[in-house]
């Protein structure tokens, strides 16, 4: 029995057959389980895992390790948001677009400006020479005014005229100085123009006379009145009764003998003194 057992213990086993050291002292061990398994052909190279990691972190955005998720770098997610938004690393307009139509929104806002004072300035113009025009307006209504109260009027109504200025006759001692306008006895005579009375009274051939002097110096004879109405020194205005028609003087029958004696010289025709001022007998 001993040496059966030495003989036992002593005889080695074939070299195939011996399991090697580890995993003869794993199996050896009471109480575990025995496991064998292979991995799958050759295990990666540490770069080409590296690769799909970086990968993965790309296109997710974030590596999870442990239980809490990586965040992306701040400046990569902060430059895909400015790629979106486009815009450029400080926040201002970056496109070309946007730009275009910035720079014509200037030039359409120095345009409505330019447009605005062009139309501030017409107005402005247009007001002045409204101003103008409204005083010109004015000065013509008041040179109106004067015009109107310095026209020449006819001396009376209701005549027709016998005797013109020139002629000549057995009437007169010399040519007639005058224009007679026959009219009844007491027809009323008026002043001509504006004026002062200078002269009332009786004067011989020419009856009863009223002499007025207009402001240039211009004298006007009334004559052969059959009342006077005026004073010397008295102020008249055109159209103001200064008498009456009469046959006083040298007369044929009633008349008014209206001289017209520029400067209180020698006399002109009345006739063309009237028409010059505006007035046909």
């Amino acid at each position: 029995m001993p040496n059966h057992r030495a003989e036992r213990r002593s005889s080695p086993l074939p070299a195939a057959e011996r399991p090697s050291g580890p995993a003869h002292r794993r199996a050896d061990r009471p109480g575990r389980a025995r496991h064998h398994f292979r991995l799958p052909g050759r295990l990666p190279a540490v770069p080409t895992i590296v690769g799909v990691v970086a990968l993965a972190v790309a296109g997710t955005g974030a590596v999870t390790v442990g239980n809490a998720p990586a965040q992306a770098p701040t400046f990569q997610l902060s430059a895909q948001g400015q790629s979106l938004a486009g815009t450029d690393a400080v926040g201002f307009v970056g496109g070309p677009r946007e730009q275009a139509i910035s720079r014509d929104s200037e030039r359409q806002a120095m345009q409505d400006a330019a447009e605005t004072k062009l139309k501030a300035a017409a107005e402005q113009d247009a007001a002045e020479r409204n101003a103008e025009l409204k005083s010109l307006g004015r000065a013509a209504e008041a040179r109106a005014g004067e015009i109107a109260k310095n026209q020449w009027v006819l001396p009376t109504t209701g005549y027709h005229l016998t005797a013109r200025f020139g002629m000549a006759g057995g009437l007169w001692s010399s040519n007639h100085t005058g224009l007679d306008f026959a009219a009844p006895s007491g027809t009323p005579i008026v002043a001509v123009a504006n004026g002062v009375i200078t002269k009332t009274g009786s004067a011989g051939a020419y009856g009863n006379q009223t002499i007025e002097t207009l402001t240039d110096g211009t004298e006007i004879w009334y004559c052969h009145q059959t009342t006077i109405g005026v004073r010397p020194g008295e102020t008249v205005t055109s159209g103001q009764q200064i008498g009456t028609v009469g046959s006083t003087g040298n007369t044929t029958g009633p008349h008014l003998h209206l001289e017209v004696r520029p400067g209180g010289g020698d006399p002109v025709d009345p006739y063309q003194a009237l028409i010059f001022h505006g007035v046909t007998p």
